[in-house]
């Protein structure tokens, strides 16, 4: 029998992490962070669904976090065997798992800090430390796009382009029991068309299943041509330059930040915004260049990315020195900060400065989850709580997503039907329930919609001759569906402590003051 188990990605856009356990061997596709609520971050430090010792090899479809983030605890947990990834993968995790360890040291030092000011005595230990990423490096092995790899006695595996990120791949799996050969194909995170700096995703055809991230799968990104992006972002840049004040966009510090400065550096060039300074503030982003410059020629536009990294407007800092300095600036200047949803790493720091400035913009330009401080300000807050303090939002909030990594509705559906035929089921993940309820009306065109399956988190389903089969599960679910990609108890927290601070302002005398108190006391006492 093969199992494959969804411990992450599952109705949420995070955490991927899938296990594929044929009786002799067991392996994961991915290992990645949840982020998004308290609640689904909490995850990261529970046990994992399975013993990491069992597990025989990892196959990772790219560098991003949300798959790549957990390898370091895997390793330290007891897992030995080998991490295969392409070749740019690989270089890319050598600098964002330590960076991911470090940012984790740094937040649980300031949490500790803060917990001991509130009379709290527990310390709080981070998922992982950088050293624990360092030492997770000597597990990867490069993988060739387009060869197979031996992942264990009865798989094998091979890398696709994906067209997402540098080095990002769809990874075809072969399970081989009795002679008989089942095909599986994990998408991982599929690109547009006219990505920037990546070509255009590749795959094999005629599967027994797929497994199929959704992200975008409810959206069709009307006119997304390379003129239409670069006229939007000239329209943002300039709208922000006539604020006289920053433009603040948090970013991914892999690939989009890169994109990014292509098309600021080409208009600045070419007249049609005004020459700005471009700060990229986030270490991550630097090392993440260099790494991109030196695989500039196996992607789309290599000529422009190297021509963006060294330009005169570009200004890379690296120490916090420098990175507190960018709040001296005055006048138009720009800000490329992670991390891309607002959740961690410098960009917090500049919204602190910023957002209550209605010269500000703040510019979104990828995907914001449920419960992310992005997310709650691409709807619309009017203040937020930044590390426990209280910001009026009058900066502009825009969004542009058409730097988004990940291909929409249309292109998924594309992508599936050149994959049939699918004969056996087709998954549909890394989505959330609007999206995964798009794309699935989408691939009912393309096969049985009694073959498409939802999987929930930690849910396991046996792969036989007939389709997939769904296994009772062997231990409680680690949250229940309702809490996955969903606003939390943390999220009402600090809105109702913004919405009784705003109360108590507002009242209009002493006695108003009192009286809302009073009423929240009785109400606490009720309880």
């Amino acid at each position: 029998m093969i199992r494959l188990s969804f411990h992450g990605a599952a109705l949420g856009v995070t955490g991927s992490c899938f296990a594929l356990d044929t009786g002799r061997s067991r392996i994961l596709v991915d290992c990645g962070l949840f982020q998004g609520s308290k609640t689904e971050k909490e995850l990261n430090y529970r046990d994992f669904p399975f013993d990491p010792r069992s597990i025989q090899a990892v196959l990772l479809t790219h560098a991003h976090i949300d798959h790549s983030g957990l390898l370091p605890r895997l390793a330290r947990e007891g897992f030995s065997g080998p991490i295969h990834a392409t070749a740019a993968t690989v270089d890319l995790c050598s600098v964002m798992l330590p960076d991911s360890g470090h940012i984790q040291e740094m937040e649980v030092e300031q949490l500790n800090r803060r917990n001991a000011r509130r009379g709290k005595a527990a310390a709080v230990e981070p998922i992982y430390t950088a050293q624990d990423a360092v030492a997770c490096q000597r597990l990867f092995r490069p993988a060739a796009f387009g060869t197979w790899i031996q992942a264990a006695p009865d798989i094998r595996a091979r890398y696709w382009n994906a067209g997402h990120l540098l080095g990002s791949a769809s990874v075809e799996v072969e399970v081989t029991q009795d002679a008989v050969a089942t095909r599986l194909l994990f998408s991982g995170d599929l690109g547009p068309a006219n990505k920037l700096l990546q070509n255009e995703p590749e795959g094999p055809a005629g599967l027994d299943y797929v497994i199929c991230e959704a992200t975008y799968g409810d959206t069709d990104r009307q006119d997304a041509t390379p003129q239409a992006r670069r006229a939007l972002l000239r329209a943002e840049v300039g709208a922000a330059a006539r604020q006289g004040g920053a433009l603040l966009v948090p970013s991914f510090a892999v690939e989009r930040t890169q994109e990014l400065l292509v098309d600021l550096v080409g208009l600045m060039e070419a007249g049609e915004v005004p020459q700005a300074p471009v700060f990229i503030d986030s270490p991550l982003a630097t090392r993440a260049s260099a790494v991109f410059e030196a695989h500039a020629a196996d992607g789309a536009n290599g000529e422009a990315l190297l021509r963006a990294l060294r330009s005169p407007h570009v200004r890379f800092t690296e120490t916090v020195d420098e990175s507190k300095g960018i709040a001296r600036m005055r006048g138009f200047h720009i800000v490329i900060a992670a991390s891309g949803m607002c959740e961690a790493g410098r960009i917090r720091h500049h919204l602190k400065e910023w957002l209550w400035r209605d010269r500000a913009t703040v510019l979104l330009v990828g995907y914001q989850a449920q419960g992310t401080l992005g997310r709650i300000l691409l709807d619309g807050a009017t203040r937020v709580r930044i590390q426990g303090e209280e910001i009026d939002v009058r900066a502009r909030i825009r969004s542009l997503d058409l730097y988004s990594g990940h291909a929409d509705g249309p292109e998924l559906a594309a992508w599936l039907d050149a994959r049939r035929p699918i004969r056996r089921a087709l998954f549909l993940v890394h989505g959330e329930e609007a999206a995964i309820s798009g794309l699935r009306s989408r691939a009912a065109g393309l096969l049985d919609p009694d073959r498409i399956v939802v999987p929930g988190l930690d849910a396991a389903f046996s792969l036989t001759a007939d389709g997939a089969a769904p296994i009772a599960p062997d231990r409680p679910g680690r949250i229940r569906p309702k809490q996955v990609a969903r606003l939390d108890w943390h999220n009402d927290l600090s809105r109702l402590l913004l919405d009784i601070g705003d109360a108590v302002r507002d009242a209009a005398d002493e006695r108003g003051r009192q009286t809302i108190i009073r009423r929240l006391r009785r109400a606490l006492d009720d309880e």
